[in-house]
């Protein structure tokens, strides 16, 4: 792995721990009820709890190496096959994943949103190659891109520098009630980002890399 790579990671794994701490401060300093749909339900028993580093691996690239075009826009822009291990042994009710690229902006200041899933189910240890498109799948799966509800593939231009795409699994110990349609993308992302917060268990990142060739 690069340092380049090692860098971004330790600059990413920190959010989780923004996750938790946001949901300590809430257990000190109770807010009032959240509207409907943007609730996480749950045991609740991430408050104060240790996170456990997992690990996140694809059989479509290596940790830090460059994302074949088959999963890109150029190419045929299915999701990569994704496994996890280290799992807490307990608690453990969903997972979520989000993807994003550190490099690029998106229309609201933040960083471009490749694909957020959530309410995957806690039996999963895997998310197969080509997952179909749709806002919510039969398993109960919710997802959403900047672009609609379906993996949206790195594109990074050729007259650019190399783009980073992060893949951050998270596992829950509660299922988030945040809708897949409604709302802009942005404001879906920050609905379940809010609801996680209090309930991280279990954190795992991968990183790939992506640039044109022409």
């Amino acid at each position: 792995m690069s340092r380049a790579v090692k860098r971004l990671r330790g600059a990413v794994l920190p959010i989780v721990a923004l996750l938790a701490l946001s949901g300590d401060m809430a257990a000190q300093n109770p807010p009032a009820a959240a509207p409907a749909g943007q609730r996480g339900r749950g045991g609740g028993g991430g408050r104060g709890r240790a996170i456990q580093v997992m690990t996140l691996s694809s059989s479509g690239f290596n940790d830090g190496a460059t994302i074949p075009i088959k999963f890109a826009q150029p190419g045929a822009e299915v999701s990569p096959p994704l496994a996890w291990s280290g799992v807490p042994d307990s608690n453990v009710v969903s997972f979520a994943l989000v993807v994003h690229d550190l490099d690029a902006a998106g229309n609201t200041g933040d960083d471009l949103l490749h694909w957020l899933v959530w309410n995957i189910p806690s039996a999963a240890r895997t998310l197969p190659e080509g997952v179909p498109q749709g806002p919510q799948l039969p398993d109960g799966m919710r997802q959403i891109s900047a672009s609609g509800p379906y993996y949206r593939g790195p594109a990074a231009p050729a007259n650019g520098p190399t783009h980073h795409y992060v893949f951050e699994l998270y596992a829950l110990d509660a299922t988030i009630d945040v809708p897949p349609v409604g709302a802009a993308p942005a404001a879906t992302r920050a609905a379940v980002l809010a609801a996680m917060a209090g309930h991280v268990r279990g954190k795992a990142v991968l990183v790939g890399t992506f640039k044109r060739k022409s």
